[in-house]
């Protein structure tokens, strides 16, 4: 009777969620064929192509979930903005934290919209794929995935007739992935998702133009870059990795970044505030942050952050570990809800599938939050060993070089000693800190 009760209610979110996204098609049949495309996304069927979702929902052939993934008259984009109101409702938290990636979905021939032989995070490797961008929106509650973006190589964007032939709009022009991912940020932050932080691994952490753009919009990040990353200010410039090298040890804080498949994720971890600057944010402070293996101490991830002035080593970490839940949702999504069995092809039909499947593994999160608010599942908080240096609540920041020639401290300059000082030019040194990221 309980499990009954259980499906009952189920059932009964969808039926709401449905007719919410219902009134994004103008017409009673694409209507329809919308909610058996999404139930058979969720539904027991082998691979969810139009074929065997057709067969799921009682249908004698695919033709009319084919032509509602090409001809039908209806806007991904606005059922994407009743995805991100739905997550919002649902998982929706004032430390929600914005998470962006991108994903490969391999592919044949030459004729689906973006494909090419192309490195594909998802393999490993160079492979014949379309890559699309993604962002995830995570809380303690959940995560879904609520924006998507199909990169276009140039081998694309520069060949009207392929781009026709794909049905791809003359309007679209080519954008990197970083480009991508701002419009996607830019978005998710004019939503209703409360986001207080967004995190992205080194290919757009590296991108100044993404750091600066949430710096503007006063929205804190945590965002891997690689070691040669350059931290600059107006008093010089310093490798990231060379920066941190003069961390004392007992700077390095054993913390759990959030629970994995094996359990809790321990590194250790340095943080250190970088000094400010006249006319710098007085609400915000930059970070940098180093993540050490337990196994493998050779092995360290680099990160700079933007935060509030009263944010802590541990939220910090909190959000960089908050990145591997966009990995998580693109194997729930791809397991769960069919998002990389498509057989379209067309520029419209990649858009209009990747909607309806991120749709359906949002309601699967939501109906997660519910069960585990409900009791219906134990929740282990993740294990964390402060150190005495954290329980202080001090922060390290980085030791100021003496001024060449006179033993005293040059005002603003960082890095560490005996650090090797890259002189800026004399408009880089009049650049002021307060919109100025880390380049």
């Amino acid at each position: 009777m309980e499990s009954d009760t259980e499906v009952g209610s189920w059932d009964a979110e969808l039926e709401s969620l449905l007719l919410r996204v219902g009134e994004r098609f103008g017409r009673v049949e694409p209507r329809r064929r919308m909610r058996d495309y999404v139930r058979g996304l969720l539904g027991p069927v082998g691979r969810k192509n139009s074929w065997q979702i057709a067969e799921h929902a009682g249908n004698d052939t695919p033709y009319g979930l084919q032509r509602l993934l090409s001809w039908c008259q209806w806007d991904p984009d606005e059922v994407r903005d009743d995805l991100q109101d739905y997550v919002a409702d649902q998982l929706g938290q004032p430390d929600g934290v914005l998470i962006v990636d991108d994903t490969g979905f391999l592919r044949k021939g030459t004729v689906s919209a973006g494909v090419q032989r192309q490195y594909s995070g998802t393999a490993g490797r160079t492979e014949n794929c379309q890559i699309g961008v993604f962002a995830a929106y995570a809380t303690a509650k959940g995560r879904a995935l609520v924006d998507r973006e199909l990169y276009l190589p140039k081998s694309w964007t520069e060949d009207a007739d392929r781009c026709r032939a794909a049905r791809i709009p003359q309007s679209k022009s080519f954008a990197t992935k970083p480009e991508l991912a701002r419009a996607m940020v830019r978005r998710a932050l004019d939503s209703a998702l409360p986001i207080a932080w967004v995190t992205a691994d080194a290919a757009y952490g590296q991108e100044w133009h993404f750091r600066r753009m949430l710096e503007e919009a006063d929205v804190g990040y945590v965002l891997a870059v690689p070691k040669s990353q350059q931290v600059k200010s107006p008093a010089g410039s310093w490798r990231i990795d060379h920066v941190l090298t003069g961390a004392p040890a007992k700077a390095w804080e054993r913390i759990s970044c959030g629970d994995g498949a094996k359990g809790p994720r321990v590194y250790d971890w340095a943080a250190a505030k970088l000094p400010t600057v006249e006319g710098s944010d007085p609400a915000h402070c930059r970070w940098v942050l180093a993540r050490r293996s337990l196994a493998r101490p050779e092995e360290i991830a680099y990160y700079l952050a933007f935060a509030p002035v009263d944010a802590t080593v541990f939220e910090l970490v909190r959000v960089a570990g908050a990145r591997w839940a966009i990995e998580e949702c693109f194997q729930a999504a791809k397991n769960e809800c069919g998002l990389d069995q498509y057989e379209v092809r067309r520029y419209v039909g990649w858009y209009r599938h990747i909607t309806l499947a991120m749709l359906a593994h949002a309601f699967l999160a939501a109906m997660t939050a519910q069960a585990l608010e409900k009791g219906a599942a134990e929740t282990v908080r993740a294990a964390s060993f402060p150190s005495p240096w954290q329980k202080s609540d001090g922060s390290w920041t980085l030791p100021v070089p003496p001024r060449p020639g006179t033993g005293r401290p040059h005002s603003g300059s960082i890095g560490p000693a005996g650090a090797d000082a890259i002189r800026p030019s004399p408009a880089a040194a009049t650049i002021s800190a307060a919109r100025a990221p880390i380049e």
